[in-house]
């Protein structure tokens, strides 16, 4: 089977897998489509995301969709043949944070694609995946596999409105409008947000904002915009840069929620720290997500204009070609890469 592979900083190969098999507990699942996420793009460009650096070659990806193979021993789940979306996260079950209900925090959480343990995590870019079975879920009626693709970031932008507390009837700020961001605006505004100001630098990023259900789009870098807000309720920062925060710190109500959820670079990052004391901010991170993957599926299955954020599907075998158009925010939203066999629908 094809596999994506990322080997260090810049080195992103196909590859010749062997299929695997499914273990006790486990299921085998025929990836249809995975869905090119910005940490993939760091491990790409960066060798790396955040504090998380690649020790070794690992399979990338954890937004995936496909189709249900078989079983390992005492394993069950949806039959054979079923669409399902991967959960991504294997959590212990057993640690402070999962006995608190805070799964997305589990300081032993296994994440498909991810560095941020030794060995790694392979991820869900092959043509064929073993996860545990319980992590399947089914696709509800009607929503397609690749709109579903989007379920995983969905889930993170649902948890990080979440985060924000009780956005129903209030203004939501979002900075940065990459796949995550524009999310984020279709989360804010499902949760009842009365009005959604979204900031970027690019004009085609503002536009794909605008189709997820943005109110108001402004040029990052143009203070003389007129869409620039005076004040905010609660803020998400979406685009992982330390301007981003500083926009939403200056711009949130005093009282208001901040809520940080694009990675920022590794080490130090500046912030207005004096306006969280003056102003009696609240400054909260968010992380991945948990049982907001359910949530995330109907939503998605309830609203095709979802579809629009998809501006690209291609072939694994042409990975790099996929990766340097979602790494182009000029050109794309969301990409998603095809593991299906060529013709098949």
């Amino acid at each position: 089977m094809l596999g994506c592979v990322i080997h260090g900083q810049g080195d992103l190969r196909v590859e010749e897998l062997p299929v695997p098999s499914p273990g006790p507990g486990q299921a085998l699942v025929a990836v249809r489509y995975g869905g090119v996420c910005g940490s993939d793009l760091h491990y790409w460009r960066h060798g790396g995301v955040g504090d998380f650096r690649l020790r070794e070659p690992m399979l990338l990806g954890h937004e995936v969709v496909g189709t249900v193979v078989s079983y390992g021993d005492g394993a069950s789940g949806p039959v054979v043949g079923t669409a399902v979306a991967v959960h991504p996260a294997t959590c212990c079950g057993v640690c402070p944070e999962c006995a608190d209900g805070r799964r997305n925090v589990c300081r032993d959480t296994r994440y498909l694609g991810s560095a941020a343990r030794f060995p790694h995590v392979q991820g869900g870019f092959a043509a064929h995946l073993v996860v545990p079975a319980e992590q399947l879920r089914p696709l509800p009626a009607g929503l397609e596999p690749r709109r579903a693709a989007l379920a995983e970031p969905l889930s993170v932008a649902l948890h990080a409105v979440r985060r924000a507390g009780e956005v129903t009837g209030k203004h939501v700020l979002v900075t940065g409008a990459g796949p995550i961001g524009c999310l984020v605006v279709s989360a804010a505004k499902a949760a009842g947000a009365a009005q959604v100001t979204v900031t970027d630098l690019l004009p085609a990023a503002l536009r794909y904002a605008s189709a997820a259900g943005a109110d108001t789009v402004v040029r990052a870098d143009d203070p003389s915009d007129p869409g620039w807000p005076s004040e905010v309720d609660a803020a998400v920062e979406a685009s992982g840069v330390a301007a981003g925060l500083d926009t939403c710190l200056r711009l949130v109500r005093r009282g208001g929620v901040v809520v940080q959820l694009g990675m920022l670079p590794s080490g130090q990052s500046p912030f207005a720290g004096n306006l969280v004391v003056s102003r009696e901010i609240e400054l909260r991170g968010a992380f991945r997500f948990d049982g907001e993957f359910d949530d995330a599926l109907e939503l998605l299955a309830a609203e095709p204009a979802f579809d629009a954020l998809v501006s690209a599907v291609i072939p694994v075998a042409e990975a790099e070609s996929a990766f340097a158009l979602a790494a182009d925010r000029s050109r794309s939203c969301k990409v998603l890469l095809d593991f299906g066999v060529p013709g098949s629908p």
